[in-house]
């Protein structure tokens, strides 16, 4: 799988030549042996020594490992056609340190609330931050990361503090963690080539004004969902006020999971309305009053022992019928892809076993797992989705002569799709593939990933071209 690693590394420009081939070999080794420690990837103490001098290293940082997936995004996203979704959210990494203080804090604990603390003893949990944007089409296939932002807590101590005398609305963008957003919705929007054709997607936390400003003033897209009832109109009204006067338009059923895993379908009446959204409040005279779509779906009836659904979303995009509304409905649901996303970092990569002492080396390491994870992600939904592109744009020869060896039948097309090679990579992973079985999720994938790194091993060793 050398070639992903190529168009995944092209794009780095980093100041040492030698720099750029330790990064690509991390990033196969790593992505070989998905979730295993550093010396397993490396498989000796010379490779190990190396890979640590390179996360220590104070050339290498964040931004040059990720420069050239940047770059590979922008190149898939330049090859798809119409609108493209950018998926926001933050996530958190924790860690237990002896001296905590070289990686940084999330947040503070306070006492007696768990691990059996006793009142009055806080617990800082030791940790970082990463606030990542994933592109992703209509259909939910990722293209890959446009920005990444990490930071710690100590950035910003003091900031609550100073919200307990100032309005919150009033404290300056760049003095609030908040900041990450209008910073990754700009360098999301310069990695891809078309601006218009973006549409950053958020949730609750990414209800700021100052994001819509942003957008447009990058002549991008956005669809939020809102936790604030904004001034609208002339500023006598709010958006509630003025979306409770709006008449039902249609309606729209949904599939709801139970965490029992029981399937019921709820029924949403939808509303939407185009007004004038106002700034907040001592902010008026900074940001001009914007033309905003907002979109409600409630559920009326709501059975026993689930909460009542409902999304207000808000979007600079038109909106003119029920479709056009389902459409960005079904658009918002796309964001828990991103959680995926980190769930894949978290449990896949295991991100949050990683050893290395500090914030700048555990950085650099998160940084190559988002190419990994991402790799992982986009296998596992490439064959959810309408890809037929030939497995040899992803697969090497040999491995796709293995995976066709594996599969065992004699209808293996002549020119195998991804799709094909990744349905074998499922059952090395434990998929059964019944005819009831829901399409492979991202641990059978990864299972099989790694068994066909086993396997490929196996066969170089067999011809005699590895080993002594």
């Amino acid at each position: 799988m050398d070639g992903w690693v190529d168009r995944e590394v092209a794009g780095c420009e980093f100041p040492d030549a030698r720099l750029k081939v330790r990064f690509a070999q991390l990033l196969k080794e790593l992505g070989q042996r998905l979730g295993e420690t550093v010396p397993m990837a490396a498989q000796d103490w010379a490779a190990t020594k190396a890979a640590y001098r390179f996360f220590d290293n104070p050339r290498v940082d964040e931004s040059v490992i990720l420069a050239g997936h940047f770059a590979a995004t922008g190149a898939r996203f330049s090859a798809t056609s119409g609108l493209n979704l950018v998926l926001h959210d933050t996530t958190e990494f924790s860690f237990k340190r002896a001296r905590p203080e070289l990686v940084g804090q999330t947040c503070v604990i306070p006492g007696g609330l768990s691990g059996g603390l006793s009142k009055g003893a806080p617990r800082t949990l030791c940790g970082l931050l990463m606030h990542s944007s994933l592109v992703v089409t209509p259909d939910g296939l990722p293209l890959g990361l446009a920005a990444v932002k990490f930071w710690t807590r100590k950035k910003f101590k003091g900031t609550n503090a100073l919200k307990l005398k100032v309005n919150p609305t009033r404290v300056a963008i760049e003095l609030k963690e908040s900041v990450r957003w209008l910073e990754n919705v700009r360098h999301a929007t310069g990695v891809l080539s078309d601006a218009s054709r973006c549409v950053h997607i958020g949730d609750r936390e990414s209800d700021i004004f100052e994001l819509f400003c942003t957008a447009q003033e990058l002549g991008t897209h956005f669809l939020v969902r809102t936790c604030v009832d904004r001034l609208a109109g002339s500023g006598e009204t709010t958006i509630s006020r003025c979306m409770s006067e709006e008449p039902v338009r249609g309606t729209h059923e949904i599939q709801v999971h139970s965490p029992e895993g029981k399937i019921s379908t709820a029924r949403l009446d939808l509303r939407f309305c185009r007004m004038p959204v106002r700034p907040p409040i001592g902010k008026q005279k900074r940001y001009p009053t914007l033309s905003l779509t907002v979109i409600s779906a409630q559920e009326q009836s709501v059975p026993e022992g689930r909460d009542r659904i409902e999304w207000k979303l808000l979007t600079d995009l038109d909106v003119d019928d029920v479709a056009s509304a389902v459409e960005k409905l079904n658009w918002y649901a796309q964001r828990w892809k991103i959680e995926t996303f980190h769930k894949i970092l978290k449990s896949g990569c295991n991100a949050e076993k990683a050893k290395l002492r500090t914030a700048d080396r555990l950085t650099n390491l998160l940084a190559i797992y988002c190419v990994v994870g991402w790799r992982v992600f986009w296998l596992t939904m490439v064959q959810r989705s309408s890809e037929s592109a030939p497995a040899g744009t992803v697969f090497t020869d040999t491995e796709i002569a293995i995976l066709r060896k594996l599969r065992g039948k004699e209808d293996w097309p002549r020119t195998p799709s991804i799709a094909h090679c990744v349905a074998v990579i499922a059952r090395l992973g434990g998929y059964l593939a019944r005819g009831s079985d829901p399409p492979p999720g991202n641990m059978i994938i990864w299972r099989g990933m790694s068994r066909l790194t086993d396997v490929h091993l196996g066969f170089e060793l067999a011809k005699g071209v590895v080993g002594n």
